[in-house]
């Protein structure tokens, strides 16, 4: 019998579902709406507001954000990144394999975001020094990251996630390697399927040495010169105070045939060229408005826009970054860098229009043209990600050490069950800290707070479903059909699903959504919801189809020129050789 519970439950679930797809609003948002919807219906007690706060898979996943940022900024993971070009040899096949087994093996053990962050730089500079298509190698990249990802319980936050909701069900905890023996199969599965089909599917991408071709932004710089009646002259452009100059940014001035970078704050004077971006209508109309004269002859290149000083370089926007949400006039970050923003690249689409207005997004990628002194100290931040450029290898070779010894001894106590996974992180976390491998604000800056709060938010939900009798009602009456046809129909099924929901959605909240139904539908079966929980967990942690269903996916999506159909392309087989794969070995490793 249905009652109100599961009516209002189903419309929550339903409704958190078209947030996530459709992305109205943020997910941890989002999450934060379910979670005071459950409240206020009363469909949980007010005790269990902070269920998903206080979960052990909450607390493990922010200690394993800290534990990878010991790894990642005591300089291991970019000096074992950086010694890639002796082994990958001169063809792209070689290249591929020595980048998908690096970024597995460390995606196992590290987050999987922070590994392609580092990576991404290092395999963009590889291809082009083989005169490799980016396309051909980031793709792989990504995926690659995933793969090892559901090597251990600790590979990644959706492993950790349901590990945690199988323990709260009274269900015995997976062990840190017991995913191994399938994660293996498909990591060598996964690495072999790209490895020679890469070439056929994946698209050469043309990326094009000149950024300004490559962002189209030819129209919307031009050259300027001052004229005696002009009101500029014997004024600085940061003192300018015209309302219809707010969206124009000065590049630099021309002065007797040289340039001056530090151009806001140079005293404008007659017969001065002004380099100018903005849209060109605005160019056009503060041309007439304030007697500038259009050099119709120049020709502007990369080169217009460089010296000796000055470089310009796309970054990347990650996941953790601080920017997103954020528009460049509310994120002064760039600005204290001495950078200008040229042009945003958001999922294929170049956006040039009121850039001070856009909120930042992540996966875009900015055109930025900044002084090269400052390009180390932006490369240092968790907020971009500088994709074309190398800095000096930086490595903390007295902490270094340290960093690796702390994580293997963890790594070590939980393997061998002598503790927890979540006591053996916390205590890992705090020994980063306290050994100074990473500062104390090193270590907040490094948790991923939009995926605290998600859990936080999304695992009541879970909760309810199971309090109320809604995900018994659903395995009892959608599943029933399926139930019939037996254990592996419904494991076959829960993978697909899985898969769909995280191409569109969160892979975690997919995960909250689907695992109290598989427990549910186990029990009326009669049957162990391990293999069930095995193949949400994988489903849940591949997803290849498009661009936006998995972090790493976006990231790599703008850098390496792709088409949205990019993925679908040489995603959509994989993933249905994963399902095969995973269907059939399930039950052989963990019996119903």
């Amino acid at each position: 019998m249905i009652g109100i519970e599961n009516i209002l439950i189903l419309l929550i679930t339903v409704s958190a579902a078209y947030l996530f797809v459709t992305e109205k609003l943020r997910v941890d948002l989002s999450a934060m709406c379910v979670l005071g919807a459950l409240l206020v219906l009363q469909l949980i007690k007010p005790e269990q507001a902070l269920y998903g706060f206080a979960s052990s898979a909450t607390a493990t996943v922010a200690a394993m954000f800290v534990l990878s940022t010991g790894l990642v900024r005591t300089g291991l993971v970019e000096w074992l990144a950086r010694r890639l070009d002796k082994i990958a040899g001169k063809g792209d096949r070689k290249l591929i394999i020595v980048l998908c087994i690096t970024v597995a093996l460390l995606s196992a053990f590290i987050i999987n975001t922070a590994t392609v962050a580092i990576l991404i730089p290092v395999a963009i500079i590889l291809a082009k020094s083989r005169k490799i298509a980016p396309s051909r190698i980031l793709i792989p990249l990504s995926f690659a990251s995933q793969f090892g990802g559901v090597c251990t319980l600790i590979g990644t936050s959706t492993n950790i996630l349901v590990n945690s909701i199988a323990v709260s069900n009274g269900m015995e905890s997976f062990q840190l390697f017991e995913f191994a023996p399938l994660g293996i199969i498909l990591v060598i599965i996964g690495v072999l399927y790209l490895t020679f089909f890469s070439k056929i599917l994946i698209p050469a991408r043309k990326s094009s040495d000149e950024q300004l071709d490559k962002y189209r932004l030819a129209g919307y710089l031009s050259e300027m010169k001052v004229t005696s009646d002009c009101p500029f002259i014997d004024k600085r452009w940061k003192a300018l105070k015209y309302k219809d100059l707010k969206n124009i940014d000065l590049i630099k001035i021309i002065r007797d045939k040289k340039a001056t970078w530090r151009a806001s704050a140079t005293k404008i004077r007659e017969n001065d060229v002004l380099l100018l971006h903005g849209n060109v209508n605005e160019l056009i109309k503060i041309k007439n408005n304030y007697h500038l004269d259009t050099k119709a002859d120049a020709v502007i290149e990369d080169k217009n826009l460089q010296s000796d000083k000055i470089k310009l370089i796309e970054a990347l926007v990650p996941p953790s970054s601080g920017l997103i949400g954020k528009t460049l006039r509310e994120a002064d970050y760039i600005r204290r860098f001495g950078g200008i923003v040229l042009a945003v690249q958001r999922r294929g689409n170049i956006l040039r229009d009121r850039l001070a207005d856009i909120e930042f997004s992540d996966g875009d990628t900015l055109l930025l043209q900044c002084e090269k002194e400052s390009i180390a100290r932006i490369m240092k931040s968790k907020n971009l990600i500088v994709t074309n450029e190398l800095t000096d290898l930086f490595i903390r070779k007295d902490k270094a050490l340290t960093a690796l010894i702390i994580f293997i001894f963890i790594i070590f106590l939980a393997a061998l069950n002598i503790l927890s996974i979540l006591v053996a992180a916390i205590i890992g976390a705090i020994a980063m800290v306290l050994t100074r491998c990473i500062t104390i604000e090193e270590a907040y800056e490094s948790i991923d707070w939009k995926i605290l709060f998600l859990l936080g938010g999304i695992l009541p939900l879970g909760l309810a479903l199971q309090q109320t009798g809604t995900a018994s009602l659903l395995a009892g009456t959608v599943m029933k059909p399926l139930i019939a046809m037996g254990p592996y129909i419904v494991l076959a099924f829960l993978y697909v699903l899985t898969a769909a929901l995280t191409e569109l959605m969160s892979n975690n909240a997919s995960a909250v959504l689907l695992v109290p139904i598989a427990i549910s539908a186990a029990e009326i079966m009669g049957i162990s919801a391990k293999p069930l929980l095995i193949a949400i967990t994988f489903a849940a942690s591949t997803s290849f189809a498009t661009p936006i269903g998995y972090q790493t996916n976006t990231m790599i999506y703008t850098p390496g020129g792709y088409k949205f159909y990019d993925f679908a392309r040489i995603g959509i087989p994989l993933n249905l050789l994963f399902w095969m794969v995973t269907v059939f070995i399930t039950p052989l490793l963990w019996p119903f």
